[in-house]
């Protein structure tokens, strides 16, 4: 579909990361525009793996194994982003931990196909470590991120590690570790005041120390793609600042995997260099960063880019 004609849009792009998966997931974009059928080729090519159709009829439990789910959300984000690329004129992007790659992947920093191979063998190295060292994840909500890092230290010991993990939202923490470490600040947590504490379903914990022996397979693996300068600037989730540079970006997606997601400096550093008029844009899966920006930067909006109907709606405002 021709887009010569159509007004470009000052953005940045927001990139989900894991959970935001769904059966289905893509279907109806693959099926309407055929540059985002290209991706989905081009991934499922770069794989030798059927993915396409794990993320279109599941079933649902492969579609959430690691090593499935992380490419399936790349594929899904950049195959919407060959669609209304024409549209956006990106001055930043940032993407909540595997979303980084997809960020990545659209400055022009990563070749897709490289792409794809690298999130597929991070979720396995991901997989394997917390096979090696069990460990697990806890949301807390309602309770501030420094007290929740308080707990999250007092709790550790013997061995056993908390941490906070993804730093979401100031009164949305997700913690990361040895399962009874994790449960005691829970516990904690839920005693000073959180209004929920919700364990997650995950196959290891997740940006925590337990993530060590991952992250030094992710090095070599990093260490063999080629990475470009990026087009424009992506804020980096282990140091929050923006990152253009190809060796800092190889170096903070390897930091990555034991360190916390800095989503709420993320998001705060994103807006505070946003020129006015710039307009915030997810794509892909789901509606979470979006809910989260709100949180993080009240009065700011973006527009969550997921399904057919959602590019559709985008192409005719933007007409």
């Amino acid at each position: 579909m021709g887009q010569c004609s159509r007004e470009m849009v000052d953005s940045v792009l927001l990139c989900p990361g894991q959970g935001a998966q769904y059966v289905g997931m893509g279907k109806d974009v693959a099926e309407q525009y055929a540059e985002a059928r290209q991706v989905f080729e081009a991934v499922d090519d770069a794989l030798d793996v059927g993915l396409s159709t794990i993320m279109w009829e599941g079933p649902e439990e492969e579609l959430t194994l690691t090593h499935n789910a992380q490419p399936a959300i790349l594929a899904h984000t950049l195959a919407v982003h060959a669609v209304v690329r024409g549209m956006l004129r990106p001055v930043a992007a940032a993407g909540h931990s595997l979303g980084e790659y997809s960020a990545y992947c659209a400055a022009g920093a990563l070749e897709l196909a490289d792409a794809a191979r690298l999130v597929r063998k991070r979720g396995e190295l991901m997989l394997e470590a917390g096979t090696q060292r069990p460990g697990t994840m806890t949301a807390i909500l309602g309770l501030e991120t420094t007290k929740v890092e308080e707990l999250c230290e007092a709790s550790s010991g013997g061995g056993a590690v908390a941490v906070a993990a993804n730093l979401n939202a100031p009164d949305q923490t997700v913690i990361s570790g040895d399962p009874a470490a994790v449960e005691a600040a829970g516990i904690s947590c839920k005693e000073a005041g959180a209004k929920r504490v919700l364990p997650l379903k995950v196959s290891g914990a997740f940006h925590s120390p337990l993530m060590e022996p991952a992250e030094v397979g992710l090095r070599e693996e990093l260490s063999c793609v080629t990475f470009s300068d990026a087009a424009f600037p992506i804020v980096a989730n282990a140091s929050a600042k923006p990152v253009r540079d190809s060796e800092t970006a190889r170096e903070l997606l390897g930091a990555q995997l034991t360190s916390p997601v800095r989503w709420v400096e993320s998001m705060t550093r994103a807006v505070g260099d946003a020129a006015d008029g710039t307009r915030f844009i997810e794509l892909g899966p789901g509606r979470v960063l979006s809910g989260l920006l709100k949180r993080i930067v009240r009065g700011t909006g973006s527009t969550s880019i997921d399904k057919a109907s959602d590019i559709n709606g985008f192409m005719e405002e933007m007409a």
